[in-house]
């Protein structure tokens, strides 16, 4: 049976030799009681297209704008998608997998996150679709904590880890 790990788990894995996370700004502020909160690092408008098929040689990405972003200034973003990297780098063992959530005040500010299956063997600094539903948009600084991460332990380790095309993304 699948279980959600606590800050004292989470906090055991962070410290170990293959931290779980890592990147983090505040590892105090950021702990949570049943997850990990991402931060902001990158912002971008869409400029294009996807395409997605059944095939992995069927999927084109859109091309994207680098919105810029200030830690001192906020930033205002109006109504729409756009995309997001986090501060955050990720590594998943055998037996985790993640889901993020948004942060309670990014939802009562009319915007949300949304983000696939991180899968056991994941590494990397992710990314997400924030969608920005309030009409008078949402302002943001550089490093705001917008997500959640909540870990999920599998009920045996999977044999099978995630090596594709978003494996090690974001990392120099």
């Amino acid at each position: 049976m699948a279980s959600i790990l606590s800050d004292s788990e989470i906090r055991k894995l962070i410290e170990s030799p293959k931290p779980l996370v890592s990147g983090y700004i505040n590892l105090e502020r950021q702990l949570q009681p049943a997850g990990f909160e991402l931060t902001l690092a990158e912002v971008f408008s869409f400029k294009g297209f996807g395409s997605l098929g059944f095939e992995d040689e069927d999927r084109k990405l859109p091309s994207f704008k680098p919105i810029r972003l200030s830690a001192e200034r906020f930033t205002r973003l109006p109504s729409g998608a756009y995309l997001v990297r986090y501060n955050e780098e990720v590594w998943l063992p055998p037996d985790l997998s993640a889901l993020i959530f948004p942060r309670s005040s990014l939802m009562r500010s009319g915007a949300i996150l949304y983000t696939a299956v991180w899968d056991p063997g994941y590494r990397g600094r992710g990314q997400g679709l924030l969608n920005v539903y309030n009409p008078h948009g949402i302002r943001l600084k550089l490093n705001a904590r917008i997500g959640q991460l909540v870990f999920l332990r599998l009920s045996k380790p999977s044999r099978r880890l995630y090596r594709g095309i978003y494996h090690r993304e974001g990392l120099a």
